[in-house]
């Protein structure tokens, strides 16, 4: 397992950090960051006009994480929603025997911490970069001046938890096949609702996975993973790419168990 470096924000100083690296440099404003990659493509400020995305930007604040690096550990009091601009994180429990579960995947413009402002109660699970990422930083109070403030924010809030709920529901649907080939399609599926990309030849999963990734999504072994999916190389439902993203062929959708 790859070491994991715990860069988690300090309560007392969320930006103090490294100006190395790609992207804003900490403590920039998201006066930048519109110039860098626009908030509008942030799900929740999307439907935002102009003039209510410059009310936002001060009250944001730019953090790196290189990968690898923790940016949320599990059971911390957090005080901060997080919202990645670049890179990937992934979500990760731990069980009792010390294995580790990827619970899902966050992208560009994905935030999370949210919970915990909200209830007040622990990160319910570790957040790590799965590489080199930028994130914007809003704090409790500024997270809930957003939510009074711009209603719109807050019923983008409202549908995408609500969306993540229905994702929760599918993911314990999916640890409940007894079938690992059963389990395994229906990940990609779920991942291709919300990385697919629609090409002449299939839909690409813009994402890349290794098979332990898979593995540790799907409650299985990696070499149970390997197995299934070099069966469907074989048979022409999926091909996997030379950057690791993974094609699902048309044929895909009509695998039955």
């Amino acid at each position: 397992m790859n070491k994991v470096r715990d860069h988690s924000v300090k309560q007392k100083n969320p930006t103090r950090k490294s100006r190395s690296g790609p992207g804003p440099g900490p403590g920039s404003s998201l006066k930048d960051l519109h110039r860098h990659n626009g908030l509008n493509k942030i799900e929740i400020f999307s439907s935002l006009t102009e003039a209510e995305l410059h009310q936002v930007r001060d009250q944001v604040t730019i953090k790196k994480f290189k990968k690898n690096d923790i940016i949320l550990r599990e059971e911390n009091t957090n005080e901060y929603m997080y919202i990645i601009l670049e890179g990937e994180a992934k979500v990760v429990q731990v069980t009792d025997e010390g294995k580790e579960i990827i619970v899902t995947m966050h992208k560009m413009g994905d935030f999370f911490g949210e919970l915990s402002l909200i209830d007040g109660r622990t990160a319910p699970a570790t957040v790590t970069a799965i590489k080199d990422s930028v994130t914007a930083i809003i704090s409790k109070r500024d997270f809930y001046s957003l939510l009074y403030g711009q209603k719109k924010v807050l019923d983008n809030l409202l549908h995408i938890l609500s969306s993540r709920l229905r994702e929760a529901w599918k993911r314990i649907q999916l640890l409940n096949f007894n079938n690992a080939s059963q389990r395994v399609k229906m990940l990609l599926i779920m991942l291709s609702e919300t990385y697919g990309i629609e090409t002449p030849t299939g839909t690409e999963l813009n994402i890349k996975l290794i098979h332990q990734d898979i593995a540790d999504m799907t409650g299985l072994t990696r070499e149970t993973v390997t197995r299934v999916l070099d069966k469907w190389q074989k048979t022409g439902e999926i091909t996997v790419l030379k950057n690791k993203h993974i094609m699902l062929r048309p044929e895909f959708e009509s695998i039955s168990f």
